[in-house]
């Protein structure tokens, strides 16, 4: 039975990845920062595996980087997922910068000085869509993120230059195999109420905070086939070397409000179902931060070329689908 390091393992696409190696017939080793959670993430990971036995913690974090010889040893592959995900952007962006690429470095160095040969690195379009290249054609995996462009926040920042540290360390060192999955909008279920960052769009919109919505979207994927991705990037020969660009289809914010509209009525009144005009957002931009970031967005889609990750079998689910299970879960779980 093989077993993998997956870091960040308490984290939205973490436990969903523990789970899937899980039931996949592998030993995991999650990494946490505070292994005072490690049961009570036991207790809630069981009900969605029968080989939670197969499963343990070990203490580690991404700027302490003696912590990570015990965390790799006798492993035999990492999914090195953890990274700082904020709701809203620092304002130095070094906060993010730092922990994200001397993080991976860590990690890295020691998979490498431990003999693992196999790596998958959690990237995220973020590092791949800031550029001139803007709404004309999809992204693609020879794309990448500009730190310098406009649209370049914080957190594209931080997945960029964490990134390209890793291919950098990995090109040095001989024998190492690194694979890295860039994730759309993550949605889908939640496995408890801490739900971190990546449900946050769901919830502002269920929770009626805004009675209209900016002319604004994103590609989305559901958390399930993220994790589903890093598997096959393990498994899969051909994977090694790619970057996996991982979406399904664009939305407006408009369209997934009425998604969730249509899907639980009783949320209808508090679901917006009108767009802001461009002009207000802009003129609020003038006083707030978080709307003046708004404004780079306004009215562009961006679509991404994910054919390498299907060419590995990869067979995500819907847009939908993955709106519908993270309100549902949110629900579920009392957040809502």
């Amino acid at each position: 039975m093989a077993k993998v390091l997956i870091t960040g393992a308490s984290g939205f696409i973490g436990t969903h990845t523990v789970l899937e190696f899980l039931n996949n017939g592998y030993e995991v080793r999650g990494s946490i920062r505070d292994l005072a959670r490690a049961e009570s993430l036991k207790t809630m990971l069981s009900k969605h595996t029968e080989h939670i036995q197969n499963l343990e913690f070990v203490a580690a974090s991404l700027t302490e980087p003696d912590s990570w010889a015990e965390a790799v040893a006798g492993c035999d592959g990492v999914i090195h997922i953890a990274s700082p995900v904020p709701i809203e952007q620092p304002k130095d962006p070094n906060e993010l910068i730092i922990p994200a690429r001397e993080g991976a470095l860590n990690v890295l160095k020691a998979a490498q000085l431990a003999g693992i040969k196999k790596i998958v690195l959690t990237s995220s379009v973020a590092a791949v869509s800031s550029n001139d290249k803007g709404d004309s054609a999809p992204q693609t995996a020879a794309d990448w993120t500009d730190i310098n462009h406009p649209t370049a926040n914080p957190y594209a920042m931080s997945k960029t230059l964490a990134e390209q540290a890793a291919w950098d360390f990995v090109k040095q060192h001989e024998g190492m195999e690194l694979t890295t999955i860039q994730p759309a909008m993550v949605l889908g279920p939640a496995l408890e109420a801490d739900y971190g960052s990546s449900l946050e769009a769901v919830y502002v919109l269920m929770q009626g905070k805004y009675p209209m919505i900016p002319h604004m979207g994103f590609s989305i994927v559901d958390v399930r086939d993220v994790a589903n991705l890093h598997r096959l990037a393990y498994e899969v020969p051909e994977a090694t070397g790619q970057r996996l660009l991982c979406a399904n289809g664009f939305r407006w914010f408009k369209a997934i409000s009425a998604c969730l509209s249509n899907e639980f009525p009783a949320y209808d009144k508090k679901l917006p179902s009108r767009e802001l005009p461009d002009f207000v957002i802009k003129i609020l931009g003038l006083f707030d931060p978080v709307m003046a970031f708004t404004v780079k967005s306004l009215g562009q889609q961006v679509d991404y070329d994910c054919t390498p990750a299907k060419a590995l079998g990869w067979n995500p689910r819907s847009p939908e689908d993955a709106i519908k299970a993270g309100a549902k879960s949110l629900i579920d779980l009392g957040v809502v």
